[in-house]
């Protein structure tokens, strides 16, 4: 390999996990039953690896009594529990894909979700903050209370046939999830065995919703060997060892939680430990002490909230040993506390997206705190990684140009979308990442620019062209563009310019009341504007850095907000 150009690759060793994560699931127990697999703080719940696999067997069964079965997919909606995991490793166990959905989802973008896949069954709790989730699933199917539970017909949502929620009052038409075990017979316990020794490494076993640069989320579909092997390499990246207790504050429904989180400890012999349903920082602090938590997940904004906390100094973080960074850069004097004040000598920075598992660079436990902070490491084991130009030539060390992946963590494809899966994977088998990268000469990469117009607030992917095609729907709006600008709390916002159609007038409000509810709150725009035009190149194009750069002057923000 011509070490003056960017193609560069991961080390051969340790090998690759040939297993599936349920057999994984069984190693574990098998090696490491009595110690502690999963602690939901705010649930109570503490369950050893020989329970967890108990309690995922049975689970998988009454799954099957539902008439769900290998390749059918079962939907997640919830934020951090037990039976989020639960369902994780049931659903892998019997072969049933799992779809993760974001707990922020509004009412057009789980019907969305439901439909693209084919969604046979769905697992949600009853309610989460401002979300009603089982009042939406009934706003989308209201024959739930008149079908019997697991026998849903509804004509709005074809394939799904099964609702069951995660506590709340008995409803009419719903399970509830600790009804489902109950549900299986001997002769499901039997099929669960027979299917769990058919299955294989590379078979589909979860997907994940990426927002779309054309408008509607793409379904990222992850295999067995994808997502269990990136797990087991971010653990040894991190140093994970039995008997670690690794805190997860980042929502499961995405890579990190699900996959740099669980299955990293399931490769480990560590524990998952979740200290509340979704980010606080007083509950992480108060669980890595209670805890004795040896390693802490989060992005940069989520340390630099547990380090601002008023009474930080009277929590014992001394358990701290390591951990990882991921989701935006992590300014030096932030890393320096975390390394200091947290305890957290061995944490580590890692980089990827959904389509690779997700991570395929990664800083080590030796790696200088400039390197932490300036690079997102090296590419992981059994990876390869380069930089290309427009016309996918290797570009040499140093020179930017957009970053390509391949190797075992690229996705099987975008669930029912050939066309966008060609678009983003060559015939060469290269995921073409859309970020702008640089590779140096000791193969440390940098991040140094986003092709893709994303935009992204608070640590969440917002692509402008999906939150444009809901505006569209507006029956007065005529034209609109979004654009991302800076802003000091969550790095960016969205902004959104708007051409009314003629004789039209709106308001702001009427604009965010339409969003309300239909949309994830993090992609409905802080700043709405009703323009006349918009800025346009001589071939039609809209100058979005016109507007961006208009904005900031109008609102007198900083653009190094987001640098």
């Amino acid at each position: 390999m011509d070490e003056t150009l960017s193609h560069v690759a991961g080390a051969a060793t340790p090998p690759l996990l040939e297993q599936t994560i349920g057999q994984a699931l069984d190693a574990a127990a098998a090696r490491w039953g009595g110690q502690e697999a999963l602690v939901s703080v705010h649930q109570g719940v503490r369950w050893t690896y020989a329970e967890l696999k108990d309690r995922a067997e049975a689970f998988a069964a009454g799954l099957l009594a539902l008439g769900l079965g290998p390749g059918d997919r079962v939907g997640i909606w919830s934020p951090n529990k037990a039976e989020w995991t639960l369902t994780q490793f049931a659903a892998a166990k019997a072969g049933i894909i799992l779809v993760t959905i974001n707990p922020a989802y509004r009412l057009s973008e789980v019907e969305y979700t439901i439909n693209k896949v084919g969604m046979k069954a769905m697992v949600l709790a009853e309610r989460f903050k401002t979300s009603e989730y089982v009042r939406m699933i009934e706003a989308l199917a209201p024959e739930v209370a008149a079908c019997p539970p697991g026998a849903l017909a509804s004509p709005r949502l074809a394939n799904l046939t099964a609702v069951i929620k995660i506590g709340g009052e008995a409803r009419p038409g719903w399970l509830d999830f600790d009804q489902v075990p109950g549900l299986a017979g001997a002769a499901d316990r039997a099929a669960l065995a027979r299917i769990e020794a058919e299955r294989q490494p590379d078979e589909p076993i979860n997907i994940q919703f990426t927002s779309g640069t054309t408008g509607l989320p793409k379904g990222a579909t992850l295999s067995h060997r994808n997502i269990l092997n990136n797990g087991f390499f971010v653990g040894e990246a991190v140093g994970l060892k039995a008997g670690d207790r690794l805190c997860i504050p980042v929502p499961l429904y995405h890579c990190f939680g699900m996959v740099m989180g669980n299955l990293g400890c399931l490769t480990h012999g560590a524990a998952m430990v979740y200290p509340s349903d979704a980010f606080d920082p007083r509950a992480v602090l108060e669980t890595v002490q209670a805890e004795r938590c040896t390693g802490l997940y989060g992005v940069p904004t989520m340390f630099i909230a547990e380090l601002g906390h008023p009474e930080f100094d009277r929590f014992d973080l001394s358990s701290l040993r390591t951990g990882c960074m991921a989701g935006s850069p992590c300014p030096v004097e932030v890393m320096k506390q975390v390394m200091g004040r947290m305890h957290m000598a061995d944490v580590t920075i890692a980089y990827g997206m959904t389509e690779t598992s997700p991570v395929s660079f990664q800083t080590g436990q030796a790696d200088p705190i400039e390197r932490r902070v300036s690079t997102i490491g090296r590419v992981q084991p059994h990876l390869e990684c380069k930089v290309v130009d427009l016309d996918g030539e290797t570009l040499p060390r140093d020179v930017p140009g957009e970053l390509c992946t391949r190797g075992y963590s690229v996705m099987l494809g975008y669930w029912d979308d050939p066309e966008k899966t060609a678009e983003a994977i060559d015939p060469e088998g290269w995921m073409h990442t859309g970020d702008l990268a640089v590779i140096d000469a000791e193969g440390y990469g940098a991040i140094v620019g986003r092709i893709k117009d994303m935009v992204i607030r608070g640590g969440e992917n917002v692509y402008p062209r999906e939150v444009e095609e809901f505006l569209y729907r507006h029956p007065k709006v005529a034209d609109v563009t979004v654009v991302g600008v800076p802003d000091a709390r969550f790095g960016e916002e969205l902004c959104a310019w708007i051409r009314l159609r003629p004789d039209e007038e709106a308001s702001a409000e009427e604009i965010l009341a339409f969003c309300r509810g239909q949309i994830a709150h993090y992609k409905i725009p802080r700043y709405i504007r009703f323009v006349d035009e918009f800025p346009m190149t001589v071939t039609g194009k809209v100058q979005k850095f016109v507007i961006r750069e208009r904005m900031i002057e109008e609102l007198a923000l900083t653009a190094e907000a987001t640098a």
